[in-house]
């Protein structure tokens, strides 16, 4: 199960990396490791909520999803928000240059 588990996120990963160098957007250092940390949290919960319920203890299974599935989440979504807003900073940003220069020409 994890063999096909790692299969599956190894052709996620490489499908995430190729898209982006199609399209030319640079994740920084942090950002993957964000994304990294928030994975593996958001794996380790859903291990543990399954193990949880497997054993009839169901208290428990919503504890994990609680304590360890919200912070897993924040952390995915930072390393999404982040370059989205980097790359929507820098879009405005050369627009703004743009008409400020059209307009200093005229």
């Amino acid at each position: 199960m994890l063999f096909i588990l790692g299969l599956i996120v190894g052709a996620a990963l490489l499908g995430l990396v190729l898209w982006l160098q199609h399209k030319g957007i640079a994740i920084r250092w942090y950002e993957w490791l964000l994304a990294a940390l928030g994975f593996v949290m958001l794996i380790w919960t859903v291990n543990d909520f399954f193990g949880s319920m497997a054993e009839h203890n169901e208290a428990a299974g919503r504890i994990f999803l609680w304590l360890l599935g919200t912070p897993a989440i924040i952390l995915i979504g930072l390393s999404v928000f982040l370059p989205w807003w980097r790359l929507h900073r820098t879009k405005h940003a050369t627009v703004k240059t743009n008409n400020h220069n059209t307009q200093t020409e005229s």
